[in-house]
């Protein structure tokens, strides 16, 4: 049976770990080429490394996502390497989470920089190249905190939030070229820094998930892969939550 992404180039930022590691691992098993983004340079190599086994099909680079120049080469590269970009994805972020009352300027500045201008960057750019080729699919990884708001995240909320009209504004823009924008909002996902949260917490969240689990990242990346392939073909400015259930 034929990969759905067989012969596809995609880029993935903040891929050397967690759920961008398992996003990239996805795309490059359904047959794209992949380009492994991400600020830690060494993090990304290795982890393309890991997922290429020998082939040249799995690439890591280095790339600040606030940096308007590391975006532009990070997409002028990989055009040059393979000659096309038929999927991006938004992935990289950061938290600095603390209550209203003791969150620090420079904290809401650092998590809305990444997040939400790094977002932009990335949708400028790749849809630039997709513009002239007449087809492409951007992924914008939101969150359900971008939807309900958690408590002690104003920073990441607003920013993930902010993906979301981000998202439907700019497919309203490219979807006549046959370029396509849409966005994921995880949950509660089993990742190393969900893991990293006091078990008495992290109980209490899983607890208020109707499927009454956390999800795994793999499920994130099955959503992502869905709107990358022609599955989704006729799918564009639209969010897909991967949540369990919660808040809907």
């Amino acid at each position: 049976m034929e990969r759905l992404l067989e012969g596809k180039i995609a880029i993935v930022t903040g891929a050397a770990q967690g759920i961008g590691y398992e996003i990239a691992r996805g795309l490059h098993c359904q047959g794209a080429n992949v380009v492994l983004a991400d600020l830690n340079e060494d993090a990304a190599r290795r982890a393309a490394e890991g997922l290429a086994a020998g082939d040249s099909r799995c690439t890591g680079m280095a790339c600040d996502v606030t940096s308007e120049d590391d975006v532009r080469s990070l997409v002028r590269a990989t055009t040059r390497d393979h000659g096309q970009l038929d999927i991006f994805v938004n992935n990289a972020g950061i938290t600095r989470d603390a209550s209203l009352k003791k969150m620090q300027v420079a904290d809401f500045d650092a998590v809305v920089t990444v997040h939400l201008r790094g977002t932009w960057l990335g949708v400028r750019e790749a849809s630039a190249v997709m513009r002239e080729q007449k087809s492409g699919s951007i992924i914008n990884i939101s969150s359900l905190s971008g939807k309900s708001g958690n408590p002690g995240q104003t920073n990441y909320s607003a920013a993930k939030a902010g993906i979301v009209g981000l998202t439907k504004a700019a497919a309203k823009e490219v979807a006549h070229h046959n370029v396509r924008i849409n966005a994921v909002q995880p949950g509660l996902i089993r990742t190393p820094m969900t893991e990293a949260m006091p078990p008495e917490i992290f109980a209490q969240r899983e607890a208020d998930v109707p499927m009454k689990r956390a999800g795994e990242p793999a499920e994130v990346a099955g959503a992502v892969i869905f709107l990358a392939s022609e599955m989704s073909s006729y799918i564009t400015g639209t969010v897909i939550e991967v949540g369990g259930g919660r808040y809907m």
